[in-house]
């Protein structure tokens, strides 16, 4: 596929003729990363929504198009909106929403703040210049998680204007100070989060996405007032990665499997406690060196967290887990899941 990553699109207010039947025409209607700005009632403001970042991340673009579809029928936003629908390449690739970048391509949220211009990094550059221009006063990023799991946010401060838009959506948020090259490091002079919105199989995340899209556009501030819900603040997670060249394979018992192999079931820890000396899969000769927990200091503090007994992995203290996956390609190229210590467990 021939890629123009010099262009975005502009669209304003669009009509049910653009706006095509359902989402997913409306996808293959589009050519390219596309912005579109929707009036609303106070035009001096304007908030930004990003999706698709991950072609193969749909809640969000559901739930625009919805939500675009409604406002047709009277629903009106108090500010200026403006959606920016990332990459449509890759969710347009056959079947629809199963590529999370094109192959041979690169994750386009691993490319901003870069100081690159080749082909992803200047699509990066496209968006951030289209958020930047209205001088928005809140960005919202829609994602889905890799794996299942209850809808959570990410931050990389924690503020009450964050901790307000992100109880529009969810009830867990997660401060990180990792750096990606994500489009949330980015400093827009507002609050900026990202939604994780469950499974994208889950029809419940498209809710999720909706009723918090809907949320936004329609209260007046997004300044501090009051939070739609309690939320909970999770500390710095650390990201458990395979070294280079390790395989990775998941199975219900040990099958001999050179690398890592994790147990199948491994989404069922997302947002749950593992207690010392659970056990979630088996290594092979190499043990705990197949893989690496780098802190802040990119320090590999794997032994502070997990141990073996016999090739099982262990838990060698009480932690939580997100963004535990069994799609093999993202666990083995981006990460397995990210951990923390549970300070609960450990009373």
């Amino acid at each position: 596929m021939e890629i123009d990553f010099s262009e975005i699109s502009y669209l304003k207010d669009p009509d049910e003729h653009i706006l095509k039947a359902d989402y997913q025409q409306f996808l293959l209607s589009l050519t390219g990363p596309t912005v579109i700005d929707i009036t609303g009632i106070n035009t001096n403001k304007c908030r930004v929504i990003t999706t698709l970042l991950h072609g193969n991340e749909p809640s969000g673009l559901i739930a625009m198009h919805r939500w675009l579809t409604c406002q047709a029928d009277g629903e009106i936003a108090q500010t200026n909106i403006r959606f920016i629908i990332c990459s449509i390449e890759a969710a347009s690739k056959t079947p629809l929403f199963s590529n999370r970048y094109l192959p041979n391509g690169i994750d386009i949220n691993r490319c901003f703040g870069a100081n690159k211009t080749e082909e992803y990094f200047q699509r990066a550059s496209l968006i951030e210049h289209a958020i930047s221009e209205v001088s928005p006063e809140a960005v919202i990023d829609l994602h889905n998680t890799s794996g299942t799991g209850p809808a959570f946010s990410v931050s990389p401060v924690i503020t009450t204007d964050v901790l307000s838009l992100a109880s529009f959506f969810c009830k867990t948020i997660i401060l990180s100070d990792i750096r990606l090259g994500a489009l949330m490091e980015l400093d827009f002079g507002c609050p900026i989060i990202t939604i994780e919105c469950g499974g994208c199989q889950d029809e419940q995340a498209h809710e999720v996405a909706f009723a918090g899209l809907n949320h936004i556009a329609q209260c007046q501030t997004v300044d501090y007032i009051h939070q739609e819900k309690s939320v909970e603040v999770i500390y710095r997670p650390l990201r458990l990665q395979l070294k280079p060249g390790v395989e990775l394979c998941y199975a219900e018992h040990d099958i001999g499997q050179e690398g890592v192999t994790l147990k199948s079931s491994i989404e069922n820890y997302n947002f749950g406690s593992a207690d010392t000396g659970e056990m979630f899969g088996w290594l092979d000769s190499h043990g705990l060196e197949n893989l690496q927990l780098l802190d802040t200091n990119k320090k590999n503090v794997i032994d502070e967290y997990f141990t073996t007994r016999d090739n099982q992995l262990v838990c060698a203290t009480n932690i939580r887990i997100f963004m535990a996956t069994t799609t093999q390609i993202i666990a083995s190229n981006d990460c397995l899941f990210y951990v923390v210590k549970d300070p609960v467990g450990d009373i």
